[in-house]
Parts: C-alpha cells; sequence; structure tokens
C-alpha cells in the first residue's frame, strides 16, 4: 500500500513538472498543462494511476487554500463594497442559469424533480479553475476579474442552500421518526456560533497566538499554525454543513488586516499551488473516455449545449450589470463551465435516487470536459479581443489636422512621451502630438491635451504634422519596429530635422546607432543611474560626489555603447570592450573621489593657514 502511495505521487509530480513548463511555454497556461498530464497518467489513456477519491479529496482541500488566501486579499470595508455585486449579479446569474437548464431538462423529457437538480447544479462555474486561469493571466483585478469572482462567491454560498434541497426532490422522501440530535433552529445555531466563532477568534485570538509563535523564532512552528487555523475553520464549517471554502475565504476576510498577513501569504502559498495543481491533474484522469467513445455525439452535444447557455446568460447578465463589452466577452467565457461542486452535489443526487447511475456518469463527464475546455475558451477570448481591437484600430479614420506650425512633434504619448510633453508645455513650447492607441487619445484629451489619431510612419500624416517645418522629431514610442520605420522615412523625407528617439534597451539602441541616428536615449537609464545615486547616498556618500558618480557613468556608459555597435558581430571583442570599460569606470571614480579628498584636505589647510594669519595679525595688534 505504501509502495503505491508512493508510486502514485511520484507520477503525480513527474507529469506536473513535465507538462505544466510545456504547456506555460506554448502559451496554454498550467491549468491546461495539469489537465492534460491527469489525461495522460490517467486509467483510460497510460493507466499509471486509477481513479483515486483520496486523492480527490486531498486535492479538493487546494481549493480550500486558495479562498483562504483570496479572503487575505480582501478587507472587510472591500468585501462590503462587493456586496452589490455579489448579491446582484451572482444571484441573477445562479437563478436565470437555474431556470434555464431547468426548462430544457424538462424538454428532454426529464421528471421536473430531476430538471430542478440539474439546473440548480450547472449554474456553479469552477472557483478553482477560473481564479487560477484569471490570476495567471492577470484578469483578476480587472472589471470582468472582479464580477466574476463575486459572481463564484456568490455560488459557494449557494451551495449550502443546494444541499438542503436535493433530498425534498428525491422520490419517496419520508419524514424520519427518529429524533434528531439537532433540529432546525438548532443547527441554524451552531452555524451561527461557528460564523461568529471565527469572526471573534480571527479578531481577537490569532494575533496574540501568532504574535507567541513569532517571538519562538522559528518558522516551522509558524507554517503549522498557518496550516492547523485554514484545517480547523474548514473542519468547523463543514460540521455544521457549510462549504468548507466559504469558512476558510471568510477567515482570510477576518485575518485581512493583521499584521501577519503577508506571512501567513508566503507560508501557505506553496502548498495551495501543489494541491490545487493535485486537484486540476484529478480532474483530467477522471475524464471518462470511455463513455465518451460510447457516446461521443451525444456528449458533444451536451458540452456545446452547456458551455452555449451559460455563455449567453452570462453575456446577458454582463449587459445588464452594464459591462464594457470586451470585459462582458471575458467575463462570459470565463464563467461558461461547470462547477467541481457539481461532482458532489450528483453523486449526492444519485444517493438520494434521485439520479440513475448513466445519468449521473454523462452529467459528470460532461461537467469535466467543460472544466477542461475553460483554458481554450480563454486564450479564444484572449485572441478575439486583440483581433477586435486591431479592427478598430484599422476602422477608425485618421483624424483631421489643421495645419500645424509647432517646432516640435512627438509620436506616441503614453508614459513615456507625457513626461517630454509636459516639459515641453511647461516651458510654452507648442508640439503636435501623434498616436495610435484610440483609448489613450480619448483619456488624454479629457485633461486637454491636443493629439492626433493615426499610423506616423505614414509619409501623408507627417506632412499634415507639419513635418516640413518643424524643427524636432520625437520619436517615443515602444515598438521597435515602428520606431526603425519611422527613423527611416524622416531621414529620407525631412532631412532637416533633428530626431530624438526612445531606445526601449540596448539592442534597441545599437540598431538607431546603425542607421546614423545620434540622439539615442534609453528608456531605462536615467531613472536606473538616479536610483543608484541615491542609493550611494544612503550608504554615506555625500550627495555632490554622488552625483557626479552618476554623471561619470551616463557619460562612460555612453561612450561604451558607441564602441560596441561595431563590434555587434564579434561577441568576444564585444565583451572585452565591456569589460575593459568597466575597469575603466572604477579607475576613474577612485580617481576622483581620491582628488576630492585632496581637494578637501588643500581647502582645509589653507583655511587653517588664513586662520593662523588672523590670530597672528590679531594678536600683534593687541600687542601695539
Amino acid at each position: 500500500m505504501e509502495h503505491g502511495l508512493l508510486f502514485d505521487a511520484v507520477i503525480f509530480l513527474t507529469a506536473a513538472v513535465v507538462s505544466v513548463p510545456i504547456a506555460r511555454r506554448l502559451g496554454l497556461g498550467s491549468v491546461l498543462g495539469y489537465l492534460t498530464a491527469g489525461i495522460l497518467i490517467g486509467p483510460y489513456v497510460l493507466n499509471l494511476v486509477g481513479a483515486s477519491d483520496n486523492v480527490m479529496q486531498a486535492a479538493e482541500f487546494g481549493v480550500v487554500m486558495m479562498l483562504f488566501l483570496i479572503g487575505l486579499e480582501l478587507k472587510p470595508a472591500l468585501l462590503w463594497q462587493l456586496r452589490g455585486p455579489i448579491i446582484g449579479i451572482g444571484g441573477s446569474q445562479v437563478l436565470l442559469t437555474a431556470a434555464a437548464f431547468c426548462a430544457i431538462a424538462i424538454l428532454l423529457g426529464l421528471r421536473w424533480p430531476q430538471a430542478i437538480a440539474i439546473g440548480m447544479i450547472l449554474s456553479l462555474s469552477s472557483t478553482a479553475i477560473v481564479l487560477q486561469s484569471l490570476t495567471e493571466r492577470r484578469m483578476l483585478k480587472s472589471e470582468a476579474g472582479q464580477t466574476s469572482f463575486s459572481v463564484l462567491l456568490f455560488q459557494d454560498i449557494a451551495v449550502i442552500p443546494m444541499l438542503a434541497i436535493l433530498p425534498f426532490l428525491a422520490p419517496g422522501l419520508k419524514v424520519i421518526e427518529e429524533p434528531s440530535t439537532l433540529g432546525g433552529w438548532q443547527n441554524g445555531l451552531m452555524i451561527a456560533l461557528v460564523i461568529g466563532g471565527i469572526v471573534l477568534g480571527g479578531h481577537y485570538l490569532m494575533r496574540p497566538v501568532f504574535r507567541f509563535i513569532a517571538q519562538s523564532g522559528l518558522r516551522e512552528i509558524f507554517v503549522a499554525a498557518a496550516l492547523l487555523l485554514v484545517l480547523l475553520t474548514a473542519f468547523a464549517t463543514e460540521s455544521v454543513g457549510l462549504s468548507p471554502a466559504l469558512g476558510t475565504f471568510l477567515a482570510g476576510v477576518v485575518l485581512a488586516e493583521s499584521e501577519y498577513r503577508h506571512e501567513l501569504e508566503a507560508n501557505i502559498e506553496p502548498f495551495k499551488g501543489l494541491l490545487l495543481g493535485l486537484f486540476f491533474i484529478s480532474v483530467g484522469s477522471g475524464i471518462n473516455f470511455s463513455l465518451l467513445a460510447e457516446h461521443p455525439f451525444l456528449i458533444a452535444g451536451l458540452l456545446l449545449l452547456l458551455l452555449t447557455v451559460k455563455f449567453c446568460i452570462l453575456q446577458a447578465v454582463g449587459g445588464l450589470a452594464k459591462m464594457s463589452s470586451g470585459h462582458r466577452w471575458s467575463f462570459a467565457f470565463a464563467l461558461a463551465q461547470g462547477s467541481e461542486f457539481a461532482f458532489v452535489l450528483f453523486a449526492f443526487a444519485q444517493e438520494l435516487k434521485l439520479f440513475d447511475s448513466s445519468l449521473t456518469s454523462m452529467l459528470t463527464l460532461t461537467v469535466a470536459l467543460s472544466m477542461a475546455f475553460t483554458p481554450l475558451l480563454l486564450i479564444l477570448n484572449h485572441r478575439l479581443q486583440n483581433k477586435w481591437h486591431a479592427e478598430q484600430q484599422e476602422q477608425r479614420e485618421q483624424d483631421a489636422i489643421d495645419e500645424q506650425e509647432n517646432p516640435v512633434i512627438i509620436v506616441g504619448f503614453g508614459r513615456f512621451g507625457q513626461v517630454i510633453g509636459r516639459l515641453l508645455h511647461a516651458h510654452g513650447i507648442g508640439t503636435t502630438i501623434l498616436d495610435n492607441d484610440a483609448g489613450n487619445i480619448d483619456m488624454l484629451r479629457k485633461y486637454g491635451y491636443k493629439v492626433f489619431y493615426g499610423d506616423a510612419d505614414r509619409i501623408d500624416l507627417l506632412h499634415a504634422a507639419g513635418a516640413d517645418k518643424a524643427k524636432v522629431l520625437i520619436i517615443a514610442v515602444s515598438n521597435q519596429s515602428k520606431s526603425i520605420a519611422l527613423c527611416e522615412l524622416a531621414q529620407r523625407h525631412f532631412p532637416h530635422l533633428k530626431i530624438l528617439v526612445r531606445a526601449v534597451d540596448r539592442a534597441h539602441a545599437h540598431l538607431l546607432l546603425q542607421m546614423g541616428v545620434e540622439l539615442i536615449y534609453r528608456e531605462t537609464v536615467g531613472s536606473a543611474v538616479d536610483l543608484g545615486v541615491a542609493a550611494l547616498r544612503q550608504l554615506g556618500i555625500r550627495g555632490n560626489m554622488a552625483w557626479r558618480a552618476g554623471q561619470t557613468f551616463k557619460e562612460h556608459d555612453e561612450k561604451l555603447l558607441r564602441e560596441q555597435t561595431a563590434f555587434l558581430n564579434d561577441e568576444k571583442m564585444y565583451i572585452t570592450k565591456s569589460v575593459q570599460y568597466r575597469h575603466i569606470l572604477a579607475e576613474m571614480l577612485h580617481a576622483t573621489q581620491r582628488d576630492r579628498h585632496s581637494e578637501l584636505m588643500s581647502a582645509w589647510e589653507h583655511v587653517l593657514e588664513e586662520d593662523e594669519e588672523d590670530s597672528e595679525n590679531e594678536h600683534q595688534t593687541d600687542t601695539n
């Protein structure tokens, strides 16, 4: 038995280590990598590990930890601000989706109790897959991400009444004659006591406990305490019929303002990631390919029906919530799948004889496949969004530019170009600003900037912007190919213009130098040197000496950049030049410090000599 567990552990970890990096390299995300690994090692492909309920139960604890960590990020005040989306949008989604699937199930010939059960269960979405996928794509803080989180939180709460309703839908339900240990009001009281204990204990008890543990200086004990907190909270909420994930989420919210929040996050994060990966692998290995092979068209139809109905309802709910078009599509794609709670609820319905085994297997397989398709749907959404954005940019006609006679043309008015523009405007210098980001232009116009839409690498647009009469062309775009093309265009048609170019990195700067562009400004060098100068001052070096060191570094790095351009195809000489300049720079800075020290000593000696002369003169005057 022990050998079997060790063997399964080796297989699970090997599958994860191999598949996830490959999936991330291909741009598919870690979730799809885990799911693919589970499919490959599962009983229906390579059959390296069997379907294990124990593994699935342990893996589901990863979802519990994830909700705890999310709770730590949400202070109670922020959670209160989300009450509208949680109740309004989340409630609307669950009710509308449940009603739609209930109606479809009745039309397909199922009995109304079965239809209600299916509608409720299929209204849920996968908390684990959605939050992990949105986090990887850095979408969790977006409008779509926050709305998705609100809906998922409501769904987790909705699982509790669903578990209570299912027994009443079961055929032949009889009143239990034996007195139960807890009545309805007693059970409600227990739930209130557990929730109150979590809130009060987290607020008043856990801080002194963590303070006592932290004073021991043993990191492993703090890790054990963090895991124990999550386990106890999950056990307490599960014992009264609540979702363990919901209980740990509440504990996280209570501890969000604790000074130990970051330490808790750091200790639990590795366990959460590993257990979530195990959960995704378990979902993949549990996909019943034998059943899929027996009924391929039926399963495909059910999967398409599930994804399409939920997608359309989510689009409608997003529209009612007045979400922007792009975020509404992301919201609908993200939540279109079934939930991990569906596995538990379908099994419970089968125990109540509400479903037979064949219907349960069919529905479980459909939900599992929908979860596996979610990362692909999000990839599709990303590509569609990029395509639509590009089409909108193309469809928008370039702005009509009145005859401009400003001495400066700025191309690209993002974070880099805006700093330049503000400095020039502060000196009363007129500028003509060109940008091809429609959203950026609309925002900048609200601030009073006169910005024109269009691609500056078009000769007609440069003419309209007044390039014939302007003195300076500032190219501040981040796209290297556009920067190069614009330089070539300006050199060919407007040779009188002084061209100042933003270089994204050293390689970009080398390309510009090869083109003969002299006024190149690497975007990070100035701020990086300024930070280095500040660090020198913090370490006790006098302000003027630190500033002089920064200026010396800039001058020599600029010389090095221009010398290295001649050796781009000779790696050995390129590296040699870099090493030589590094040594020269170090010697110069030391020499500068020595010279400055000598100057200060000479000045100090001169002051002392003057003081001595003054003293002698005063003494002689007194004597006379």
